[in-house]
């Protein structure tokens, strides 16, 4: 457990959106649980200049937890998610690729012999919470708790300048390569100021943006920074 309180602060702030989310809506029946590698793929054939750009990024396809009594599936390798139609699919990406990357929607990926197709792009900015999470953080084999939350304290410090007083890690995962398997863990980070905040969604932590690790999302915490008025 890495949890130090501090006193609540509100700030007020306008959020820079050089770097934004962008969804898709998605037709798609069924997907492999681990599918990040393919989709990946897919998205680099389709987007030639998406490798190049370092802050790009693919957020895999997450349906919910649970619902009228289904359990979302955890073997990898024999299990499948079943999208809704409100599933969408998210892409990390600079501002000033929106329109090219407008040109995916009317197409459909092939992602390891799985058809999605893709329509009604929309743009999602980043907000300024004081609470951030990624599903998918790479960690080293073996690496306990407190390391890797040791190691992510320091890489907050490089990335964002703040001296990070709470941080939570969550389940462990594992992502398929064709060379290797990688280990991720959950991660929350709380009690961030703005500009924190923002550069953590901006830049994440750690490699691997193309399969989804290191991606930060705004997180339902204790209080959300109030925005300027």
């Amino acid at each position: 457990m890495f949890w130090q309180e501090d006193e609540d602060k509100t700030l007020p702030y306008i959020a820079p959106d050089d770097v934004l989310d962008v969804s898709f809506a998605i037709d798609c029946k069924r997907l492999p649980l681990d599918h990040a590698w393919d989709l990946a793929q897919a998205i680099q054939q389709a987007l030639p200049w998406f490798a190049e750009e370092s802050v790009a990024g693919v957020h895999p396809v997450h349906v919910a937890e649970s619902g009228n009594g289904w359990e979302r599936p955890d073997d990898p390798t024999n299990q499948f998610l079943l999208p809704s139609r409100r599933t969408r699919l998210f892409l990390r990406i600079p501002k000033q690729r929106i329109a090219a990357t407008q040109a995916l929607s009317g197409k459909t990926l092939d992602v390891g012999d799985y058809p999605i197709g893709l329509r009604d792009m929309k743009e999602k900015p980043f907000i300024h919470t004081s609470v951030v999470f990624a599903r998918y953080v790479l960690s080293n084999e073996g690496e306990d708790e407190n390391s890797f939350l040791q190691r992510m304290a320091a890489e907050v410090k490089r990335v964002a300048d703040f001296k990070v007083k709470k941080l939570l890690c969550g389940k462990s995962h594992t992502l398929r390569t064709p060379d290797n398997v990688l280990h991720t863990r959950h991660l929350m980070i709380a009690d961030l100021d703005s500009n924190p905040s923002i550069k953590l969604q901006q830049y994440g932590l750690g490699d691997g943006r193309k399969l989804g690790c290191g991606l930060f999302m705004p997180h339902k915490g204790i209080k959300t920074l109030k925005p300027t008025e």
